[in-house]
């Protein structure tokens, strides 16, 4: 099964990029982060003429988090339990059955942080916080589980061409990549780190200065998963070339595969 997570950076704007990779990549499930858009205006039609099912859960201008799935999706779950004045569309999770397995799946765009002395940094934490408190029931389950998303954080200076660009950012602040660590402490494994735990790859590339020519790029979207998700692991690949395609999101896919 192949699993990928992508930031799209508006649904509408790259439906033409997400329909091409969904064609060429052929993934199972795929979890979009950063729609951009009210669940009406969702481009469903288009997404479940190439074969896939479809959960959303979207914000006008802002956020917006989907599964697409070639299985059933079921067990559906919007927003983030712990916080029930939090309305961010951030956190969409379903369980897909799947001939061999139920696969438990989770689309994630954790808050920004920044500027870190305003309220955004303080919701980032707690937000975490609350993606801890989660986790640890989820993985009480013993199930094939998935955490995808743009985490929006930096775990390692292995992580950043400049790290030291970075060391004022939400994404790499010390207490940013700590809650990052408690939550893999879990009993989660870094999938790209299992499979390339000395590379220097990146996921993320600003539009600015020319960060994609000179390779100034980030990791910040990670498939976490449970021990059950682990040992299938087989191969992690970061679909970079989709960044030098014309007018495209500033994150790229990463998929991984797992052997059910």
């Amino acid at each position: 099964m192949r699993i990928a997570t992508w930031n799209v950076n508006s649904i509408r704007q790259r439906l033409e990029h997400l329909t091409r990779w969904l064609s060429e990549a052929q993934p199972d499930i795929v979890c979009l982060q950063e729609l951009k858009c009210m669940d009406e205006v969702f481009p469903a039609g288009e997404i479940e003429s190439l074969g896939y099912n479809v959960a959303v859960s979207g914000q006008k201008t802002f956020n917006g988090v989907a599964i697409l799935s070639k299985f059933p999706l079921e067990d559906i779950r919007i927003g983030l339990p712990g916080d029930a004045n939090d309305l961010q569309a951030r956190y969409i999770e379903a369980v897909v059955s799947h001939p061999n397995g139920v696969v438990r799946v989770a689309s994630i765009y954790l808050p920004n942080g920044n500027p870190v002395d305003t309220e955004k940094f303080p919701y980032k934490l707690a937000w975490m916080d609350r993606l801890i408190s989660h986790a640890k029931g989820l993985l009480d389950l013993e199930e094939i589980l998935v955490l995808a998303g743009d985490y929006n954080v930096i775990p390692t200076p292995l992580d950043a061409r400049h790290p030291e660009k970075w060391v004022n950012d939400a994404l790499f602040k010390p207490e940013s990549r700590e809650s990052f660590q408690n939550l893999k402490a879990l009993g989660l494994t870094d999938s790209l780190r299992q499979c390339l735990p000395d590379e220097a790859v990146y996921t993320f590339w600003d539009y600015q200065a020319g960060a994609r020519q000179r390779n100034d790029g980030i990791r910040i979207d990670h498939l976490l998963l449970s021990p059950e998700a682990a040992s299938k692991l087989t191969s992690v690949c970061i679909d970079e070339h989709v960044r030098d395609w014309e007018k495209p999101s500033d994150h790229v896919p990463v998929m991984i595969d797992l052997a059910l």
